[in-house]
């Protein structure tokens, strides 16, 4: 399958480089000069538990220096960065070009619909971990699944098709129809887990050494997906809370994408995730009192960190 990769940071490097392995024709886009750099002249360093290598059937440029139209095109940029890095790659977005969103948080799918018709966007959600170490290089420890479906909930072949495509990449993907679950689920995971790191400066496995850790992270999980349920959406807090729980004892040293940013002094995706659940609580006169704490707590330490 002809993929192109817009976002090409530690999820989006790790997702292009083991789809490149199965025989897919991947590229990655992207404008960190640096990473472009490494991965042309030595290819993407992959280290994932089963080994350390270097993948170099990839190709690799920046927005305006692709020019093949692929079949798929994945989305892995922040929430912050979709209209731009869509506005950039727009001369690849064809008839025939099928656009998903494995992004995190909330207000993606309406981001993409300014540039794809609603029956070519996917929609889904993963939970696989990356770490960007340095340009070219990229760490994936632990396991991780996908989950997709078509945006506007019909049931439409090419689901399964991705779904296969990224499954034969060891990806574990199955095709869903309760996805925006998930996708909330995810919200919930992220708005606990990357705001406690961004504030506390721990790494995810790192938060098992004060019980208070596990226990916030519960909190907030419970309080976002009391949102989605006032939505209507039928979500599941035990078996996120469980998610969460796993993720603590499995992802050793991960530095979830929150902690990253801020420890690199750029904006984090805090307003896609806990500042959008706390938005939609608001419409419904809803308090988030940990959620919104937290949200706030990561907005000065990300000034703090741009300043």
């Amino acid at each position: 399958m002809k993929i192109a990769i817009v976002g090409a940071g530690a999820m989006g490097s790790m997702f292009g480089g083991l789809l490149a392995e199965c025989g897919n024709d991947v590229t990655l886009i992207d404008i960190n000069d640096a990473h472009i750099d490494a991965v042309r002249s030595k290819g993407l360093r992959l280290v994932t538990d089963s080994s350390d290598r270097y993948v170099k059937a990839l190709k690799v440029c920046r927005p305006e220096e692709a020019r093949e139209r692929p079949e798929l095109l994945v989305v892995f940029t922040k929430t912050l960065h979709t209209g731009t890095a869509l506005q950039g790659v727009k001369h690849l977005i064809g008839p025939d070009v099928h656009v998903l969103s494995l992004q995190n948080g909330l207000g993606n799918v309406e981001k993409i619909g300014e540039f794809a018709v609603a029956e070519r966007i996917l929609i889904g959600v993963t939970t696989w971990p990356a770490d960007m170490v340095a340009p070219g290089h990229v760490h994936s420890h632990g396991k991780g699944v996908v989950r997709l479906m078509a945006a506007d909930g019909n049931i439409r072949s090419i689901v399964s098709v991705v779904s296969e495509t990224l499954s034969a990449a060891g990806l574990q993907c199955s095709s869903d129809a309760t996805v925006w679950a998930a996708i909330w689920e995810k919200v919930a995971f992220n708005a606990a887990l990357n705001s406690i790191c961004a504030v506390s400066g721990c790494t995810v496995d790192q938060l098992e050494l004060a019980p208070e850790g596990s226990r916030l992270a519960e909190q907030v999980v419970v309080e976002v997906l009391s949102v989605a349920q006032r939505l209507g959406i039928e979500v599941d807090p035990a078996k996120c809370k469980a998610n969460v729980a796993g993720a603590i004892a499995q992802h050793k040293g991960h530095k979830p994408s929150m902690l990253q940013d801020v420890q690199a002094g750029r904006r984090t995706e805090i307003e896609a995730i806990n500042g959008a659940a706390v938005a939609t609580a608001e419409r419904f006169n809803m308090k988030l009192p940990t959620t919104e704490t937290l949200l706030s707590l990561v907005r000065l330490v990300e000034a703090r960190a741009m300043a």
